[in-house]
């Protein structure tokens, strides 16, 4: 529990100095927006390398690095000399779990991937004045993605990770802009493709559920542990979106991709792509003045129509726990002042991220951007992302597969999928109420019964009757693969004979010779059960 500790006294120490040292606090209830200030106290002044991870998109490195250096200059005396990694936030938060003593100063990433780190004490948690100036002065999804039970644990940097649809202006009609079915019957007299992810990404699917009125919210506690589900997708407005789904999904010219750049290149070229911000410079190159940019459509079910929802979500930045108080307020502040209003601007003037910061969302070069105009629009019928399980990912775009797959209108296979999916539920929430399989070992931590079921580290269930887990492991670590319930380890039968070498990426990395699976070499490692044996992978592969 080491590791837990350090994050306690990081958390006290740049609290405490945030409180006593930053603005007043509003109490987090004022509407209006809250001044950052910037001011690090002088006796934490000095010089402080610092490693930095952030995106790997031109011109964001040197951006970080003027903001940086316009930080050092409102506070004489500190100077600030910074490493900067290009890492893609959807790749960060692996690198981080895989060793956290070795991770950036900072770091930036996905908000898909928070939860992750919070549960792996990889973030420090934010103080009263720091929290009550992100909550006023950022949109109210950009604060959920920052929150797990009572606390804040990261800074919210853009809140522009949703989606929206780019298409062919000279394929699909303006005035079938808001029907499916029409823009799919200009694509079908065109030969051309309808492009969206279903059965590759729960991400995308989700917006024919959240367009009938579905949710799926999720409640975490302090330790980043999913506790609760508010999920409605198996109901029968979840039906309706299965069959609306199953309808674009069924169709000759429907293709699961969000990739504008290679489906508009594609020898059947797509009319219509659903992505994101972050193809818009592709799109345009693509398509030039055929370009056209809007929200989603709406689908008919039954003579009844229902406007496509969307995920809006964001980019995060971290902060490492450290136990040296004068870096913690040095590091937290340059968090707070890198978010902030200013420095969100100057990201929008650059690269044109879109902002989390209400202030900076409403200036008119923002709203007048296509991408960003067309995500503000789809914004309305857009959920904001929150915590998710990582398992969710995986059981929930199982449900694309089934609408493919059943016949046209077969309610009895599209329910079946939507039990099968609330099943996946329950065991994610309620994983000791029934035999799952899981590790069971020294790494616990519990002194009196290493092999202890109550400490043990669970596994999810995915695809193919497949278990598996992410874990961080140190040297000389040992564990077996059992079976188990909340209280007792039901089966002792995958040690280390049972590892598949072959199917293994990171068998190196372990010591098999013995009958317990020790390791030798510290890391966040993929533990999966087959059914037949164990495979050891990296974490980051």
């Amino acid at each position: 529990m080491k590791i837990k500790r350090i994050l306690m006294v990081s958390c006290l120490a740049s609290g405490l100095l945030l409180t006593a040292c930053g603005p007043k606090s509003s109490g987090g209830g004022s509407s209006g927006p809250i001044p950052i200030d910037p001011t690090v106290p002088e006796e934490a002044r000095g010089t402080y390398a610092i490693t930095m991870w952030g995106s790997e998109v031109e011109g964001v490195e040197e951006l970080f690095k003027e903001q940086i250096q316009d930080f050092c200059e409102l506070n004489p005396g500190l100077t600030i000399n910074v490493t900067y990694e290009a890492v893609s936030e959807k790749d960060s938060a692996a690198k981080v779990l895989a060793d956290v003593d070795a991770a950036a100063d900072l770091y930036c990433f996905a908000q898909d991937q928070f939860a992750d780190l919070v549960q792996g004490a990889a973030l420090s948690r934010l103080g009263k004045v720091a929290q009550d100036a992100i909550t006023a002065n950022n949109d109210a999804g950009s604060v959920a993605a920052v929150t797990s039970g009572d606390y804040l644990y990261a800074y919210p940097m853009t809140a522009d990770n949703g989606y929206f649809m780019y298409y062919d202006n000279t394929v699909v009609k303006a005035n079938h802009l808001n029907s499916l079915e029409d823009i799919l019957a200009d694509c079908v007299a065109a030969e051309r493709t309808f492009s969206m992810e279903t059965s590759t990404s729960a991400w995308y699917l989700a917006s024919f559920f959240f367009g009938t009125g579905c949710v799926s919210e999720w409640t975490t506690d302090d330790e980043g542990e999913f506790v609760a589900a508010n999920d409605t997708f198996n109901s029968p407005q979840g039906l309706i979106a299965m069959r609306g789904m199953q309808h674009l999904v069924k169709s000759e010219y429907y293709v699961s991709s969000s990739n504008a750049a290679e489906q508009f290149a594609a020898a059947r070229q797509a009319a219509v792509v659903v992505s994101g911000t972050w193809d818009y410079d592709k799109a345009v190159e693509a398509l030039g003045e055929k370009l056209g940019v809007a929200e989603l459509p709406s689908f008919t079910v039954d003579g009844q129509s229902y406007h496509l929802g969307s995920y809006s979500g964001n980019k995060l930045l971290g902060v490492k726990p450290t136990t040296d108080v004068k870096r913690a307020r040095v590091l937290s502040t340059l968090a707070l002042y890198l978010t902030s209003q200013d420095c969100q601007e100057e990201r929008f003037d650059a690269v044109s991220w879109g902002p989390s910061n209400k202030v900076v969302a409403q200036m008119d070069k923002v709203t007048a951007n296509p991408a960003l105009a067309a995500l503000l629009k789809q914004a309305q019928y857009a959920k904001p992302q929150g915590q998710i399980p990582g398992a969710w990912w995986d059981f929930a775009k199982v449900l694309g597969t089934v609408a493919a797959e059943a016949a046209q209108d077969d309610t009895a296979a599209l329910q079946a999928g939507l039990t099968s999916y609330a099943e996946s539920i329950d065991k994610v929430l309620h994983p000791t109420e029934q035999p799952v399989w899981a590790l069971v070992g020294n790494f616990s931590r519990d002194s009196n019964n290493w092999w202890n079921a109550a400490t043990a580290k669970r596994m999810t269930e995915g695809e193919s009757g497949k278990w598996s887990t992410t874990v961080a492991l140190a040297a000389d670590d040992e564990f077996k693969v059992c079976k188990i319930n909340s209280t007792t380890v039901l089966e002792w039968a995958y040690g280390a004979s049972a590892v598949d070498q072959t199917a293994s990426t990171a068998a190196a990395a372990f010591d098999l010779t013995g009958d317990n699976i020790k390791v030798l070499t510290a890391g966040s490692y993929l533990i999966v059960m087959t059914g037949t044996g164990v495979e050891l992978r990296s974490a980051i592969a």
